[in-house]
């Protein structure tokens, strides 16, 4: 048994606080390895800005499973956590949450990080050397006498934005006493759960790419609400009820050599390059079940080897929302400084990454850890 059990009246234990938000500080750690990788990625060499030179097919074996699973995990927690705030201050709580913790950051860190990322990027294909394909066609349009404008973006802010149309949804569903549904969902029991989350998933993921894109326009993308919204909805269910997932235990153990034989084919069916195309129903099967699968079983190892408190997990998890707004400008100016050097893409990622969590860490220590930001973003 997962013995950080729920406490009476189906309140969360203190342990499950701490096993997920060590899961939502991991998730972030995922993150900036995640967008440091693609930049040695040769799916996305034509795409991604900071596109190095050197590309390795070891990043594209690597990094897909982890973006299948992260953002899943992601929105899971959050909705345990609107079900938390939801129980203990009420709606017109979770709705004044909502507006502190994401409405208004998203709102300020929107335009920074937006010019930060612009200012970085115009730089870099100006001076560059051995510019990325990317900033190549930049360098083109900004020698235009009338270079064309891209339409707003959320960028990596998009997570803000569906958390805010999830958070309506939620209100509505709550309005029209839609709760039912979930409760009838949870109570056929954990393993027809499991069964049937990728059967949920899968239109959703064959009508986007793969490997499934950031849903950046601020027009809402019905892939993004059929894939991400879901995992939020479990997370509500979820809420007081983690204990019922102790069934999924002995199940875990055959399922993730499954998932493992389902991510090789996968890689096999993309190795072809990125397709603007929808994904076939087999890709999307695919994408289904390891998002679905791997999801649950990050959760249960995470509850059973993640619910005592840890020094250094809890001090990423207080800077986990901090460094997520500000990582990817940082991220992108280092990479960019990196491009021209001769030197191994390894050291690079490495370079990048640990330059990125530092200065991102440190900037939370001076701006966030003891000032009245901490209110919002800490």
């Amino acid at each position: 048994m997962i013995t950080t059990t729920t406490g009476a009246h189906g309140a969360p234990t203190a342990a499950r606080v701490h096993a997920l938000d060590h899961l939502r500080a991991l998730a972030m750690l995922a993150g900036v390895l995640f967008h440091a990788a693609l930049a040695y990625s040769p799916l996305l060499h034509p795409w991604w800005p900071a596109a190095d030179r050197q590309h390795s097919p070891v990043v594209d074996a690597l990094v897909w499973l982890p973006h299948l699973l992260r953002m899943p995990l992601f929105f899971l927690v959050a909705g345990y956590f609107a079900a938390l705030v939801l129980q203990r201050r009420g709606m017109a709580g979770l709705a004044r949450q909502r507006v502190r913790r994401i409405l208004v950051p998203f709102l300020v860190a929107w335009p920074i990080v937006h010019l930060s990322i612009a200012a970085a990027t115009t730089w870099a294909a100006e001076n560059i050397t051995h510019a990325s394909p990317l900033l190549l066609m930049l360098r083109e349009w900004l020698a235009m006498p009338d270079p064309p404008t891209l339409p707003p973006a959320t960028g990596h802010l998009w997570f803000l934005y569906y958390l805010l149309l999830f958070g309506v949804l939620h209100w509505t569903g709550r309005t029209l006493e839609l709760g039912g549904l979930l409760d009838r969902w949870l109570a056929r029991g954990p393993v027809w759960t499991a069964l049937s989350l990728p059967l949920l998933l899968w239109p959703a993921f064959a009508l986007t790419q793969a490997p499934h894109p950031a849903p950046e326009s601020l027009l809402p993308q019905f892939w993004a609400i059929g894939v991400y919204g879901p995992f939020y909805a479990l997370g509500v269910a979820l809420h007081g009820r983690l204990d019922m997932l102790d069934a999924l235990r002995r199940w875990l153990l055959p399922a993730a050599p499954l998932c493992l034989i389902a991510y090789a084919i996968f890689l096999l069916q993309i190795d072809a390059g990125l397709s603007h195309a929808n994904a076939g129903w087999s890709t999307a099967a695919l994408e289904a079940l390891i998002a679905g699968w791997g999801t649950l079983a990050c959760l249960l190892v995470g509850l059973r080897t993640l619910a005592q408190p840890r020094a250094w997990l809890g001090y990423l998890s207080r800077g986990a929302y901090w460094v997520y707004l500000v990582h990817l400008p940082v991220l992108f100016a280092i990479q960019y400084a990196l491009m021209d050097l001769e030197l191994p893409w390894p050291i690079k990622f490495v370079v990048a990454v640990a330059a990125t969590l530092a200065l991102c860490l440190a900037s939370y220590e001076v701006l966030v850890r003891r000032t009245a930001l901490r209110r919002w973003v800490g």
